[in-house]
Formats: structure tokens, sequence, C-alpha cells
């Protein structure tokens, strides 16, 4: 029961007290209370069932009312009864949260100050009350995308949310030397008139709050306690995590080694599971964190996030056999031969069967190919689905398990751009080679970015030539080409 209090913040655990340390001892959670019968949890905690039964249908009452569901109807209590029948009459109907028109009045984007870029992101950027990733290798452009992001959230809408933004960096601290350029150079700032009013929806560096965590354990901290008091505060419009994978790798990959130097011999796979399940507990309590601050406070969370090379084929091909199952028995078909002793004349036999004392083994089963996670993956990774690209797969990192907590995953690409060199280089340019003119060259690079999924928009298409929009990085932000 330690997650009580983090599922449901404002259960009176004071009715409860006298349960709630015993369950704690045993080690029970919510989704147990939830899916386990009541006769199996009075074993584990010599409990009387009626407090049980008590205590799992407030924390069944409490989920509804959070989540806003009512009960449709309620059970008929006046049956047919001796001389008389009475119906009781039925609840009304239930009533939504919010209607379609409520939620259209409500969507809110911040734009990336591009009109291809939004249009491609399908509703004018990135709306408020979702997690949003970005994700790509490195120079792709995550962070001069964040630090727009940081800048345009300050802008009135339909641009922005007019309110200030809050950082949360896991590796290197803010570039404020990259914000103040941006500022000054990017035409959309340039073009706000300071005379007119204007100065106080100007974005402004002071509107952007920033902290490093350099470890798990203050990240943790920092997001239970921290954030949301700061949100409150300051009326925080946009909540960004640079990156989610960082602290992760470390603090997780650190206790592998550890484990693994301080044990005699090498840690079996179980140690090796229980590691990972312990990540994937960490990483879905970030995902319910996350989401419960977008929508409480309708802010827009964006997580950056890495990628790693993905190994192995593209598509999983079934594997089938050659080799006749009849032939397991070791003996050629042509060279079986029926003794002349049990031959009758007459008798046509083409295909004689030899004998064999062991019995045939059945083919292993082969799964369907499309039921592989290498042919899974192109749906959500953002990398094969296009199985004619010429460029290395990547796999976001944190695996599925982080894949299912957020909302939409937006991926970036970028490609060499070659050219020809109108000088020769020098022996010591070329590492003694010499290279000769008109020799390719890398002069640039070319930059894609795709929606892979997302909740309020399809995504963008198969590769990153169809749906995907092409931008560059300049010194006033970056814009579609």
């Amino acid at each position: 029961m330690t997650d009580l209090l983090r599922v449901l913040p404002h259960f009176p655990v004071g009715q409860y007290a006298h349960l709630i340390s015993t369950l704690e001892k045993v080690g029970l959670t919510t989704s147990d209370l939830l899916t386990l019968e009541a006769a199996d949890l009075g074993k584990r905690t010599q409990l009387p069932l009626l407090d049980i039964k008590r205590l799992c249908a407030a924390i069944l009452a409490a989920l509804h009312d959070d989540l806003g569901v009512f009960a449709t109807s309620r059970r008929q209590q006046g049956h047919q009864t001796v001389g008389s029948s009475s119906t009781v009459p039925a609840a009304p109907l239930p009533t939504l949260k919010n209607t379609p028109a409520s939620l259209a009045s409500q969507w809110q984007t911040i734009s990336t100050l591009d009109p291809d870029l939004d249009r491609a992101l399908g509703g004018g950027g990135i709306p408020a009350g979702y997690v949003t990733e970005i994700t790509g290798e490195s120079g792709a452009g995550k962070t001069q995308f964040l630090l727009t992001l940081l800048l345009a959230v300050q802008l009135p809408p339909p641009h922005g949310l007019g309110r200030p933004a809050l950082y949360i960096s896991t590796e290197a601290p803010l570039s404020t030397r990259r914000l103040a350029q941006m500022l000054t150079t990017n035409p959309f700032f340039k073009g706000l008139d300071e005379t007119d009013g204007a100065s106080s929806v100007r974005p402004s560096l002071d509107n952007i709050i920033s902290t490093v965590t350099p470890d798990l354990e203050s990240q943790d901290h920092i997001l239970t306690y921290q954030v949301p008091v700061e949100i409150e505060r300051r009326n925080i419009g946009l909540l960004v995590l640079d990156s989610v994978a960082a602290n992760y790798r470390a603090e997780f990959e650190r206790s592998s080694k550890k484990d693994a130097t301080t044990s005699s011999s090498t840690p079996g796979p179980g140690a090796r599971s229980s590691n990972m399940g312990a990540r994937t507990a960490e990483l879905v309590r970030l995902g319910m964190q996350l989401r419960d601050l977008a929508q409480k406070y309708n802010l827009a969370v964006v997580v950056s996030n890495q990628v790693a090379d993905r190994f192995g084929s593209k598509m999983p091909e079934p594997i089938t056999s050659s080799i006749p199952r009849s032939s397991s028995s070791g003996i050629p078909r042509s060279s079986a031969a029926i003794p002349m002793a049990t031959a009758t004349p007459g008798a046509s036999t083409p295909y004689p069967y030899p004998h064999t004392p062991y019995p045939e083994d059945d083919p292993p089963q082969q799964h369907h190919p499309s039921l592989h996670l290498d042919n899974q993956q192109r749906f959500f990774t953002g990398w094969g689905d296009d199985p004619y690209a010429s460029f290395p797969l990547k796999t976001p990192s944190l695996g599925l398990v982080w894949s299912t907590q957020i909302s939409a995953r937006i991926a970036l690409f970028k490609r060499p751009a070659y050219g020809r060199s109108k000088y020769q280089a020098d022996d010591e340019d070329a590492g003694g080679g010499g290279a000769e003119k008109g020799m390719p060259m890398l002069k640039s690079w070319r930059r894609w970015m795709k929606v892979v999924f997302a909740g309020w928009t399809p995504e963008s298409g198969t590769g990153i030539g169809e749906g995907s929009v092409e931008f560059e990085v300049w010194i006033g932000g970056f814009e579609g080409c």
C-alpha cells in the first residue's frame, strides 16, 4: 500500500489506519486490492474480510470520483413481493466530463513558429495536456526544437499559452546564450512591436526557470515535490525534460556493474531481470507523474529521448526446412527396400516407409512474422517502416515500456549532403592523401521531422520522404525548407 497516497493523494487514510499498516508490512499495492479476491487478501494479511471489502470499495469509489466515472444504473431493489410489485427508478444516465465542444474550446497549442512544421504536427504545434517526446540521433536538432518551444510558450494564443516555461536538464545546463541569440535574430520575435504595448508579451529569459538533475534520485525528488509547487506558483505552461534516458541509463547500468564486481561470479539472468523490472516500474511511475501534471494543470510536457543502433534483420522470415519429415529416421527413401519374403506378387508399393523405433518429433511452431518485435517496431519507433531505406535503423531508448507512457512521438532525422570540392586539399588537410579537385565532400546536413504516432493527428507516413517535413537549423532557430 505504499503507492496509495501517490495514486489517490486525497484518500482518507485515517479511517483505515489499522488496515493500511498491516497491508504495508505485507507489501500489497493498490492494484492488488482491486484485482485480488477478498479471501486471498485475508489469508495474506489475517485481517477481517468485512474490513477488507470496505477498504476496497472505498478505494474503487475514490478512483471513480477522481476519473469522473459515475454509475450507469442501480440494482433493482423492489422486485416482486407478496401482493404487490414495486421497482426503484433507475439512476440518471452518466454525464461526460467534457463534451466535444468543450474539448475544442480548450484546445491550446505551442507553435514551432513555422507554418509547415505546425501543419505537420496537426493542430498548430505541440498541444497542452499531453506528454510529447522528441527523439533523434545526436545533432538532429532536438535541443533547438526545445529551445524554440521555451520561447514560443510565452507568446499569447494562438502561437503560445502566454505562460512561463520550466526546463529540467539531466546533462548540460540551459544554453542561455543560444536563447538570447534566437531572440535577437528570429524574424518572428523581431517583428513584435514594443511601442504598442507588445513588450508585455515579448518572450524573455526571465520567464524560463531551469534546473539540473544529475542523478535519478534528485530527478525523482524534484518532479514529485518541487515541480508541482513551481507550477502552481508561477502558472507554468511548458515542462521540458532533457533528456529522459540519461539518468536511467547511468543509474541502472551502474548498478549492474556494481553487482557484477561485488559478486564472486557473473550475475545470472535472475539479477538482470530484476534490474530491468525495477527500471520498468520507475518508468511507469515517471510516465504517470508527467501525465498527471499535464492533465491537472493543462500544460504541455515535452521530453527529449536518445536513440540507439538497432541490430538484427529488418523483417524476420519464417524458418522452413527442406528436409522431408519422413527422412528423420536417417534412411534415404531411395535406398529403402522391402525384404523379398514379405513382398507379395502384384503388390504395388511405390513409396515404402522404413521402420524406426523412435517417434517422429513434430516440427517447432513458428510464429507469424508480423508478430515479431522486429516487425512491430516500425509502428512506434519511427525507423524501419520503409523497407527500401538505405540508412541504418535506430531505436528510441527505454524500449517499449516508455513508448506506452507517452502520448506522441516526433522523430528527427539527419542525412549528409555531399558536394563537389572546388579546391585541391593539402596533404595535411586530407590526412596525407591530397584530395583531388572535384571529389565529393561533406557540405551540410539535411534534416526532417516526422510524426511517428500521436493522439490528435495521424502519423506522417512511410520513410522520410512521404509526409515528413524538411527543416534547417540556423542562427534564429529552425524553420521549414
